[in-house]
């Protein structure tokens, strides 16, 4: 008898081992993280709005300013929204996000926060086409701020170019207030693109802050390209692949630097009906002082280049003798003159001085390769960026 009873013990043991149950731990909801936080009243402008999910991920985020949507995305992984752009300065937001786990409750966090004032602003002030201006398939987009930038990297970061047709273009900064922008190849013909500067809440040096965004439109008419060999004295112009003007030509003397027409692709920048010129560096009574008034005259550099009318139909076509300038007969001139638009290409051969690359709108002078080492961003693909699709 003694020895059955540990016996009986271990089958007792064993049994109410087999019959024991683990009772399951809730999961912990997710957390919801917001930056800015939420409450903040002086939150930064430069750094937008991140929403992260820790332990679940990111069902709905909706993010909003003065009643309108602030666009933005989530990652990969569905755990982090960031917002597309900086923050208005000055300006209140509301967050409302929501984050699922695997199982059990759902977290929601809402609130709102506001951004903290400028000291010190900065704006577009001018840019390059006008709004709604039609252009060539050469137009260069120039943007010029009001004051000097120092963090160069994130205003070009807040500038986006969108096309009906994608095309591979890069900015390249020309001074502390000037960027341009520059297509790899000429624009498609025919269709519209939109220039958008987030700038609002951008840091574009110390202390200083976009003030407002600002966004404009243009619209690349028809592909006109006129070609001037200066040694067969001829201008062709194309229209959409085809010839519909030939002009017999007269180009600079080549006397002098200044009389020699520059060689390579220059673009359209305004014109003239009529156009004051004045000799340069000359007085009146100089040698080869000049002060005339020259008819329907299209501009192509700032060296005084111009393709304009002249009465003098004895060299158009047979020697060059212009001070530099390219002239035709009167009424091809204004043929020319009417059928011009700004950023159309005009690409002159054959004389010894080239067109320098910052002569105007000269850009199409400089490689690809080179073009794209005047942009401020060290994360951009060497190649350049892509006009995104409208």
């Amino acid at each position: 008898m003694r020895r059955a009873v540990p016996m009986m013990l271990v089958v007792l043991l064993l049994a109410c081992g087999c019959a024991a149950v683990t009772a399951e731990t809730p999961s912990a909801p997710p957390v919801v993280r917001v930056s800015p936080a939420l409450d903040s009243r002086h939150a930064r402008t430069d750094h937008g709005v991140v929403v992260t999910a820790l332990g679940g991920t990111l069902s709905r985020v909706l993010v909003y300013e003065g009643g309108e949507p602030v666009p933005g995305r989530l990652d990969g992984s569905r755990t982090i929204w960031r917002s597309d752009w900086t923050l208005k300065p000055s300006a209140e937001y509301t967050v409302n996000a929501t984050a699922a786990g695997e199982a059990g409750p759902a977290t929601v966090a809402t609130g709102r926060f506001h951004t903290r004032a400028a000291q010190r602003t900065f704006q577009v002030a001018s840019t390059t086409p006008l709004p709604g201006e039609t252009v060539g398939a050469g137009m260069p987009v120039i943007i010029d701020f009001d004051g000097p930038i120092t963090d160069k990297a994130a205003v070009e970061r807040a500038l986006e170019v969108t096309a009906a047709t994608p095309a591979e273009g890069a900015w390249r900064w020309t001074s502390d207030t000037q960027v341009i922008y520059r297509t790899r190849r000429f624009w498609a013909a025919r269709q519209q693109v939109t220039v958008s500067a987030h700038l609002a809440g951008v840091r574009g040096g110390p202390g200083l802050y976009g003030a407002t965004d600002s966004t404009f439109a243009f619209t690349v008419g028809r592909r006109q390209t006129s070609v001037i060999d200066t040694k067969a004295h001829e201008m062709i112009v194309e229209r959409d692949g085809e010839v519909v003007q030939r002009m017999a030509i007269s180009a600079g003397n080549a006397t002098t630097r200044e009389y020699t027409t520059t060689s390579g692709v220059h673009l359209t920048m305004d014109k003239g009906n009529p156009v004051r010129m004045i000799s340069p560096g000359r007085q009146e009574g100089d040698p080869g002082f000049y002060d005339i008034m020259i008819d329907h005259a299209v501009r192509i550099s700032n060296s005084g280049e111009y393709v304009h009318a002249k009465d003098n139909v004895w060299a158009q076509g047979r020697v060059n003798v212009s001070h530099g300038c390219v002239n035709a007969r009167p009424d091809q001139a204004a043929w020319f003159y009417d059928s011009s638009l700004r950023g159309d290409p005009v690409i002159i051969t054959g004389t010894g001085r080239e067109l320098e690359w910052d002569n105007g709108w000269g850009f199409w002078q400089l490689p690809w390769e080179k073009w794209t080492l005047g942009s401020a961003r060290r994360d951009a693909d060497p190649a350049g960026g892509w006009v995104s699709k409208r």
